[in-house]
Parts: C-alpha cells; structure tokens; sequence
C-alpha cells in the first residue's frame, strides 16, 4: 500500500514538473514549383518561404508568459541555407516575456512595419515576384541597406519589439534596433535616380525604428506605419481592407519612400497597390494592380498580377501565377529593364 501512494505522488510529481516546462511546437512549410521569366530560363524554385521552427511559450504564473522561436529558412531545390548565404535562424530568433502589458522580445526579427504592410497586399505577403509585397507595397524600401548581399530585406537583428494588447480593435507594433545590427556588409543602396551619398562598408548613421498602428473590427481592417533604416531612408504606408462578402476581400496601400539621407537627386518615391482576393469553394483568386512613381524619372514602373490557390487539404495547396511589370529600372533578380513577364506553377504545404 505504501509502495502505490509512493507511486502516485511521484507520478503526481513529474506531472507537475512536466506541466512547467515549456511546451514546444515544431512547424514549418515546404514550397516548391516551376518558374519561369522574361530573359531567364525554366527553373525550380519557390513562391513563398520554405521554413523550419520552433516556438513555445512557459506559463509563469500570475498571468505571465516566456516565449520564444526559433525559424531557420532554406531553398526547397537544394536544401540549403536561404540563398546560401543567410544566417541559420534568417527567419527569426527571439525570445521574450507576454503579459497583461503586452509582449516584449529581443532578437532577430521581421520589422513591425514589413510585419504589418504584407497583410495589405493580395499576395498576403508571399515574397514572390508574382506579387507586390517585396517591392511596388513599399516603394522599393530596404529595412536593412547595410547588411551583406543576398541577405533579407525586411529583418532586423540585435532589436527589440513591442506588440501592445489589442484594445476595441487597435493595436500598436513597434521596434528599436542597435547600430550593431545594421550589419555594414558593404552594400551599396541601390534606389531612385542617383548614387549613394556614401562609401560601401559604411557604418549605421542612426538606431533603425519601426512602428505601426492597425486596426481591425469585422469585415473592415486599417493600417498606418512608419519606420527608419540604419542610413536613416523613411518609409510610410496607410492601407485598408474590406470583407464586401465573406467571399469577396478588397484592399487597397499607399507608400511613400524618402532617401533624403543618402541621394542627393531624386530622394522620393511613391507607390500604390490595389487587389481582390475571391474565395469559390476550395479555389482562391488573387488579383492586383501597382505602380511605383521615382522623382524625376517620366517611366513609372507599373505592374499586374493574377494567381490561382486551390486548396487540397488544409495544410496544402497548389497554385499558379503571372506577372508582367513594365519598369524603366532594373527588374529585382532579373538585369534586363523592360517588360518582364513572370510565371509559376507549384505547391505548397504547411506542418
């Protein structure tokens, strides 16, 4: 008898213990399809980003939380690191505390203004050259100039974030990051109607910022953010979405890029998206147009999109998708200007 309440208390015990450890969950996705544009030949590559994480969060009692993820990015064709050179946890790496005040974590990051602005654009930021989340939704914005080449665009490392609570449909996001993490790679910013006003390697002229404010109550969601780079180039974005149906998704985004900082000529570019996103049954149409508008140069570049999601499960889907986007600069990946008419076909799955 002794030996059975000696059992149970000790199987009492590790549950208790097992009850305060950190509960762990693995996810990821794998994207993979056929690409295919102007001046480039058939290729395998992805439409939206390949990932492999890990996050948790422990319940400290009274209310508080400790959480953290870890999210590495990798190439579906190779299995490689993301482009071959970006870090192991490119994705993010962060770790932080969530209460009643909010949530605060440090680390590496997507920018509270990259966070926010994909969700206004029909492609609901997938980082293809289908949509417009990677360049026409931000004016061609870089929230990190100064890192190496190939790396991200639109994270942060050595930063901490701040997500308010939600309250009656508002929320505030907003970030810090240290001189540290502008990286200063030597590369060199490539933008609108000029050279850079300095050196490649140069080195952070200010502490990158971020913030934005949303809201979102039923079919109707608002967006405003704002944020500063490392060279202290700005970038602002307002956007709306509407439910017109449970169906039918409209959205529309402004954005306005100032490069004050580091262009002497031509500094300002602006940009608009408008898109739809209509759901039949499993299938999902995506559509948008955009066009970004550089000072002083007369060609703006202008772009259409239209995709195709069907849905063979919950966790996967197949897609489809084509570009043309008409630009008097440098097409991104591709050297040519011009028109550049772009397609995928592919599928995607989520873990």
């Amino acid at each position: 008898m002794k030996k059975s309440l000696m059992a149970v208390a000790l199987v009492g015990a590790f549950a208790g213990v097992a009850q305060a450890q950190t509960a762990v969950q693995i996810y990821g996705t794998l994207d993979a399809g056929i690409q295919k544009q102007t001046n480039q030949s058939l290729s395998i590559g992805k439409r939206s980003s390949n990932t492999l994480g890990f996050k948790g969060t422990e319940d400290l009692g009274n209310g508080l939380k400790a959480l953290f993820q870890l999210e590495i990015r990798y190439e579906p064709d190779t299995g490689t690191v993301e482009n071959g050179v970006r870090p192991l946890f490119q994705g993010q790496s962060r770790v932080g505390l969530q209460g009643d005040f909010g949530m605060v974590r440090i680390g590496r990051g997507l920018t509270p203004y990259q966070e926010t602005v994909g969700a206004f654009e029909p492609w609901h930021a997938v980082p293809t050259q289908g949509g417009f989340y990677t360049d026409v939704a931000v004016a061609g914005y870089n929230s990190a100039p100064l890192e190496p080449n190939q790396y991200s665009n639109n994270r942060w490392s050595n930063a901490i974030w701040y997500n308010s609570p939600v309250t009656s449909g508002f929320q505030v996001n907003a970030a810090i990051a240290s001189k540290e993490g502008a990286g200063a790679g030597g590369r060199a910013v490539i933008g609108t109607g000029g050279g850079a006003t300095y050196l490649a390697g140069a080195q952070a002229s200010a502490n990158p910022f971020s913030i934005t404010a949303t809201y979102n109550n039923g079919p109707l969601a608002l967006m405003g953010g704002y944020e500063r780079n490392a060279v202290e180039t700005k970038v602002m974005s307002v956007g709306a979405a509407f439910n017109v149906t449970p169906e039918l998704k409209l959205m529309a985004l402004a954005t306005r890029q100032d490069q004050e900082n580091t262009f002497r000529i031509n500094p300002k570019t602006k940009a608009w998206v408008l898109g739809a996103n209509y759901t039949m049954g499993p299938g999902k149409i995506l559509a948008g147009i955009g066009q970004k508008d550089p000072d002083g140069i007369t060609a703006k570049t202008k772009q259409m999109s239209l995709g195709y999601e069907y849905s063979l499960s919950k966790r996967t889907y197949v897609y489809v998708d084509a570009s043309r986007k008409k630009s008097a600069l440098a097409a991104p990946n591709n050297a040519a200007r011009g028109t550049v008419n772009y397609y995928d076909l592919g599928v995607n799955h989520s873990f």
